[in-house]
C-alpha cells in the first residue's frame, strides 16, 4: 500500500525545477508569440489599408516567415532554457515519449496556453484596430478537411522537435533552424487554408482575447492534438 504514495511523491521530486522551467517557457511562449502576432498584425493591418499593396502570396509569405523566424530564434534563445518548447502540442509528445513528466507536462502546457493569451493581449494594446491574429477556416474549407490539415502539419512540425532535438546527434544544436525552417515551410501551405494553428497556444491566446468569434476553434484543438499523437506514433516507429 505504501508504493502508490511513494510513486506519488516522486512526480513532486524535482516541483522546483519543473516550476521555474515553467515560467521559462511562460516567458519563451510570450516572447516567441508576441513577435509572430507582431508579424501577423502588421501584415494584415497593411493589407487592409491599402488591398492592392502586396499580392495575395507576398501577403502569406510574410506570414509564414514572421512565423518560421520567430519560432527559430525564440527556439534558439531559450533552449538551453527550458528547451524552448512553446507548445502544448509538442509537450505533449515529450511527455508521450517520456521527455518530461507529468508535473512539468501540465505546468509546460498551462505556461504556453496562457503565455499565448499574454502575447495576443499586448499586441491588441500596443496596435491600433482590433486582433487580427485569430485562426479561422479559409471559406470552402470545410471542419473535417481543416483538422486534418492542421494535424498533418502539426506532425511535421512535432516530429521536427523530435528529431532533431529530442535526438541527440552532431546536428543537435542546431535543432532551433530545422524547426524554425519546418514552421515556414508549414506555414506555405497552412496559412491560407487553416491559418496554420500547429499550436494549441498560438490559436488558443488570439480566440480568448478577443471572446471565441470563431465556432470552429475546436478544429485547432482536434487537428494539432492528433497531430502531436502521429507524430509521436512515427517517431516511436523510427525508433524500433
Amino acid at each position: 500500500m505504501s508504493q502508490p504514495k511513494l510513486s506519488f511523491k516522486r512526480l513532486f521530486d524535482n516541483w522546483q525545477a519543473d516550476v521555474k522551467a515553467a515560467i521559462l517557457e511562460f516567458l519563451g511562449t510570450t516572447f516567441f508569440l508576441l513577435l509572430a502576432f507582431g508579424g501577423i498584425q502588421a501584415a494584415e493591418a497593411e493589407l487592409a489599408m491599402d488591398p492592392s499593396a502586396p499580392s495575395a502570396i507576398l501577403h502569406d509569405l510574410y506570414i509564414a516567415l514572421s512565423m518560421g523566424f520567430s519560432l527559430l530564434i525564440s527556439v534558439w534563445i531559450f533552449y538551453r532554457a527550458s528547451g524552448g518548447v512553446f507548445n502544448p502540442n509538442i509537450s505533449l509528445a515529450l511527455f508521450l515519449n517520456g521527455v518530461i513528466g507529468p508535473l512539468r507536462f501540465v505546468l509546460y502546457c498551462f505556461a504556453q496556453l496562457t503565455g499565448g493569451i499574454a502575447a495576443a493581449a499586448i499586441v491588441l494594446a500596443l496596435t491600433p484596430g482590433p486582433l487580427l491574429s485569430n485562426t479561422v477556416l479559409a471559406n470552402g474549407v470545410n471542419l473535417a478537411q481543416g483538422v486534418f490539415i492542421e494535424m498533418f502539419i502539426t506532425a511535421a512540425l512535432v516530429l521536427s522537435v523530435l528529431m532533431l532535438a529530442v535526438e541527440k546527434h552532431v546536428a543537435t544544436p542546431f535543432a532551433p533552424v530545422g524547426i524554425g525552417l519546418t514552421g515556414f515551410v508549414c506555414h506555405l501551405w497552412g496559412v491560407y487554408y487553416t491559418c496554420a494553428g500547429m499550436n494549441i497556444a498560438r490559436a488558443f491566446g488570439p480566440a480568448v482575447v478577443t471572446g471565441f468569434p470563431y465556432s470552429g476553434h475546436w478544429v485547432y484543438w482536434v487537428g494539432d492534438g492528433l497531430g502531436s499523437l502521429l507524430a509521436t506514433a512515427l517517431y516511436m516507429l523510427f525508433k524500433q
